[in-house]
Parts: C-alpha cells; sequence; structure tokens
C-alpha cells in the first residue's frame, strides 16, 4: 500500500503538471511519493516482509514518480505546455522532446539497480528520487520568478541529470549502520550540511543538497578508486 501510494501521487503530479501548470502541486506531491518510498522499505525490514514483488514494483512505481514526472516537469518548463499539446502543422519543437531523455535513463537505472547486488549499501550513479526531486523544485521555482533560463541550458541540465543516473559514480546511501559514529561519518557530515543549506538558501535548499550529494559522491569515489 505504501508502495501504491509513491506510485498515486507520481500519477497525480504529472496531472498536475500537464492539465494545470502547477509546479507547486506536483513538487509537494513528488516529496510525498519520495517519502511513501522510504517507508515502504522501511516497513518491509521492519516486519520482515520483503519480497520478490515488492521489488519490482517499487521500481514501477519510481518509474513514474521519479522518471516520468521529472521529465514532465522539465518539457513543461523548457516551453509552454498548452502550446506543445496543439502543434501547428508545420512547427514541431524537438528541443522540448528531448528532455525525455530524463524517463528514458531513469528506466535503465531502475533496470540495472533490480539486477545489481552491489547496490545494497551505495548506489551506482544518482538515485531517481534524488533527480525528481532536483527537477522539480528548480522548474517550481523558475515558475515562481526566483529566476529565469533559457530554453538551451534547461535542455542541458536534463542531458546532464540524465547522464548521472546512469553513471559510474558510486554514491552514498542513507542508511544508517546503528547510531554511533564510526561506519556513518560521511552520513552525518552530510545531514549536517544539509540543515546549513537549508538554513543558508531556504528555497534554492534542495537543489543544493543534491548538488551537495553528487559532489561528495564523485570525491569520495574518486578516493576510493585512487587508494585501489
Amino acid at each position: 500500500m505504501l508502495t501504491l501510494g509513491n506510485l498515486i501521487c507520481g500519477a497525480s503530479a504529472t496531472v498536475a503538471l500537464l492539465s494545470h501548470g502547477n509546479y507547486e502541486l506536483a513538487f509537494w506531491l513528488v516529496v510525498a511519493s519520495a517519502i511513501f518510498d522510504f517507508f515502504d522499505g522501511f516497513a518491509a525490514r521492519l516486519l520482515k516482509s520483503t519480497s520478490a514483488i515488492g521489488v519490482q514494483l517499487d521500481s514501477l512505481a519510481d518509474m513514474v514518480s521519479f522518471g516520468l514526472v521529472p521529465a514532465v516537469a522539465m518539457f513543461c518548463w523548457y516551453g509552454d505546455a498548452n502550446q506543445m499539446t496543439q502543434l501547428s502543422e508545420n512547427i514541431v519543437n524537438i528541443g522540448a522532446y528531448l528532455t525525455f531523455i530524463i524517463v528514458a535513463f531513469s528506466a535503465l537505472r531502475l533496470a540495472k539497480f533490480n539486477i545489481d547486488d552491489t547496490q545494497h549499501t551505495e548506489f551506482c550513479g544518482l538515485p531517481t528520487p534524488a533527480n525528481g526531486l532536483f527537477c522539480l523544485s528548480l522548474a517550481m521555482l523558475a515558475a515562481g520568478g526566483e529566476f529565469a533560463l533559457s530554453k538551451e541550458v534547461i535542455l542541458i541540465i536534463s542531458v546532464v541529470m540524465a547522464a548521472l543516473l546512469i553513471s559510474p559514480i558510486r554514491m552514498f546511501a542513507l542508511k544508517f549502520k546503528g547510531f554511533g559514529w564510526q561506519g556513518n561519518e560521511i552520513r552525518y557530515s552530510f545531514i549536517a550540511l544539509c540543515v546549513a543549506l537549508i538554513a543558508l538558501f531556504t528555497k534554492f535548499a534542495i537543489p543544493a543538497i543534491i548538488m551537495l550529494y553528487v559532489v561528495i559522491s564523485a570525491l569520495r569515489w574518486a578516493i576510493n578508486i585512487k587508494n585501489k
């Protein structure tokens, strides 16, 4: 039920974007999806009720909430969503549809995750929920007039985020092994930095936090490769 809650929120976020152009509602629905996504795995481990169908259902729900929704958000942000659905006879804005590289690479990311036994304690590539929150938060802030970007920059962001999804960078997971400092140093440090970013950047905290996560993970990955 928790996993299906994730899926329903993702489907509702898609409607909020395409039918109403409501980025803020879509953002909070994706936040709700992320909460459901966290607690379904937590509940399964707590109740010792993990199953093969649960793994597959989780990825299917994530595909909508954190694959399709961010792609739709970038599509709508790239240009007027109403005009995109009422294309003239002679003009097709190809650039807008290139933002759907996000949904394609999200599918690849989730499929690889399901068959990769090395991603229990860390991730290979950017997790789809992080990408979803990043794209939705940026689109919401832009729609609210906080900043403006050209269509070319929006497309570049879409391509870069899609590439991060399938990158070989090993990214740490916020899965604690006990509550002690030892073994959890990077997680506690990251949480402390997140609190600082929220205090400093307020509305821009979420994209800043996701970028911080990518940078820390990339540095950690590079250091580990160098030490091998």
